[in-house]
């Protein structure tokens, strides 16, 4: 079985005008770079963004009850005024395969005051063993300790300190209201000071263990106001939460299984119209390139027109010369994708592994309710990286099409008569 000469054909024309051949093949190799690395990068800050606002204080998932945003009120516990079994929720959420962590909490609004300060703060009790697995935002302690779970001890964030003028062993008194209509007050002992880079955590919250804030507001063990949750990849949240939805003990008490991109629609959005721009700089790119490589194949053409008139002359027909410029020009995207790959791939794994750090310049930014500490780190994406090369090569094949049409259609006498 005899195999068709174009493809080879196609290959040996490379050499007719190599700096020709380089120049087309370096501006299609640099249109696969720009594609791979500016989607790269972008879906790198995408992902800082998503992970930063799911991971520093606020999780992947938040189970609570239906009622509870969001007005967040003291009394609207899980299971209501009975409480709920925490250990046997606990249990059934950590059984998911996606789950990495879950950790309970108690939120209560107040006063906190140091002296003649005095200011307003969010109060929010944790079980300090799952927290430090599920968040961030207490890994490095500006300064001094976690507190110790039964002890009067809190943490405070930075700006906080500040405008309290609080130190590390300073008494603080915490004025609030009970969940049985009393007043809640005591004293608690500043034990360690947080920064999260969030302007309006570092100045409203107050961490303290979770038995010592159900302890001041007088909520028993058994009542708390939410659960989060922490996956193994923020974006399958919301599959997660479908799942847990069917496991939770909801026939007993109303709950809510709601993931981050319903809590953050804003953050939510932002991804979706990054991901949809993917497709746009991928189309912007090589509709551009595809004028030039066009305007290399017609020059290439018009040079060899009297080889394309002995050839018709011969008996070759017009499809015979199409495909000669179409492998021609399939060629020269096989040479560019090569060339782009060996320039890109290392590029590549260099940033993701060893991303410079822009953070010195910008300082800590935040978008859409989360913190965004800028670097050039990219992310790896396979299937983008196997779409740009289909765009790559379907794109000199489109350029090499009305350049072959033409070459197609060389009259043979006129041509080899010299008119």
């Amino acid at each position: 079985m005899s195999v068709a000469p174009w493809p080879r054909l196609g290959w040996r024309n490379l050499d007719r005008n190599p700096k020709r051949t380089v120049l087309t093949a370096l501006g299609m190799a640099v249109g696969f770079f720009a594609c791979v690395f500016i989607v790269g990068w972008s879906q790198g800050i995408t992902n800082e963004l998503v992970e930063s606002a799911t991971s520093l204080v606020n999780g992947q998932i938040e189970i609570h009850d239906e009622g509870f945003r969001p007005d967040r009120s003291l009394y609207d516990t899980i299971g209501g005024r009975e409480g709920t079994d925490v250990e046997a929720l606990l249990k059934v959420i950590d059984a998911d395969p996606s789950v990495v962590a879950a950790a309970p909490r108690v939120y209560a609004g107040g006063l906190i005051s140091s002296g003649n300060s005095t200011l307003a703060g969010m109060f929010m009790g944790i079980d300090l063993a799952r927290e430090l697995d599920l968040t961030r935002f207490l890994d490095q302690l500006v300064e001094g300790r976690l507190p110790i779970a039964g002890q009067n001890e809190i943490l405070v964030g930075k700006e906080m300190a500040r405008q309290l003028s609080a130190g590390l062993d300073d008494e603080l008194v915490v004025v609030g209201s009970g969940a049985d209509g009393s007043m809640a007050n005591d004293l608690y002992t500043l034990v360690g000071v947080f920064r999260t880079g969030l302007p309006d955590l570092d100045a409203a919250f107050v961490v303290m263990p979770i038995d010592v804030l159900q302890t001041l507001v007088v909520l028993p063990a058994n009542r708390i106001h939410e659960i989060v949750v922490s996956t193994i990849d923020p974006f399958v949240a919301e599959a997660t939460a479908a799942r847990l939805v069917d496991v939770l003990p909801s026939a007993a008490f109303a709950l809510e299984v709601i993931p981050w991109m319903a809590l953050n629609p804003a953050l939510a959005e932002y991804v979706a119209t990054a991901d949809a721009m993917y497709g746009i700089i991928l189309a912007i790119v090589f509709g551009i390139a595809i004028f030039g490589v066009a305007n290399s194949m017609l020059m290439a053409t018009f040079e060899r027109r009297r080889e394309f008139a002995v050839m018709l002359a011969l008996g070759a027909t017009p499809r015979a010369v199409w495909a000669v410029v179409l492998s021609e020009a399939l060629a020269i995207g096989v040479v560019s994708l090569v060339l782009g790959a060996v320039v890109t791939l290392p590029l590549m794994v260099w940033f993701h592994n060893a991303p410079p750090d822009m953070s010195w310049l910008y300082n800590d930014l935040t978008l859409s309710g989360a913190l965004l500490r800028p670097s050039l780190r990219v992310e790896y994406d396979v299937p983008f990286w196997i779409a740009t090369a289909v765009a790559l090569l379907v794109t000199v094949l489109l350029a090499g099409l009305y350049p072959a049409i033409r070459a197609g259609r060389t009259p043979p006498a006129d041509t080899l008569s010299g008119l």
